[in-house]
């Protein structure tokens, strides 16, 4: 497993076609939830994820502050389904948490999580901040987590 962590400049064609891929096939496919994927986000965001035989296997987009809330955030995570329990999720969580660090030094991070994976989030140091709400189709729930 190999892995990356990428500025949308720095994606060849190819990455960020297997990268939109592995997003589509989760979030809209797998979920079936059809929603606009390309959220005009990606370009000012930073991009991490594995790859396996050439393949997306793992992701995570890494968000700046003020680009989708006040906060720098995480979003758009993802594990290959055939790989989740291996504990890549965490892998890719604990990455996706120290990058945020060694690019912008973050005090605090913002996610806008599926409800059912709360306990996931909240084992980072994640809380809920607000109530659960439906977020195209599917319950979500604001967490943040602040350096201790």
């Amino acid at each position: 497993m190999e892995w990356h962590c990428k500025a949308f400049q720095d994606l060849s064609a190819a990455e960020l076609y297997r990268i939109l891929d592995a997003r589509v096939q989760v979030f809209v496919v797998e979920q079936n939830c059809p929603y606009p994927e390309i959220d005009g986000k990606d370009p000012e965001s930073v991009h991490l994820y594995a790859t396996e035989n050439g393949e997306v296997v793992a992701y995570a987009r890494l968000l700046p502050a003020g680009l989708s809330y006040t906060e720098p955030s995480i979003g758009r995570v993802l594990v290959k389904e055939e790989l989740r329990k291996t504990g890549l999720g965490k892998t890719l969580m604990n990455r996706s948490m120290a990058s945020m660090q060694e690019l912008w030094e973050v005090d605090v991070i913002k996610i806008q999580a599926q409800d059912y994976a709360r306990p996931f989030y909240a084992s980072f140091g994640f809380e809920p901040i607000s109530d659960v709400y439906p977020e195209d189709g599917i319950p979500h729930v604001d967490m943040l987590w602040h350096r201790q």
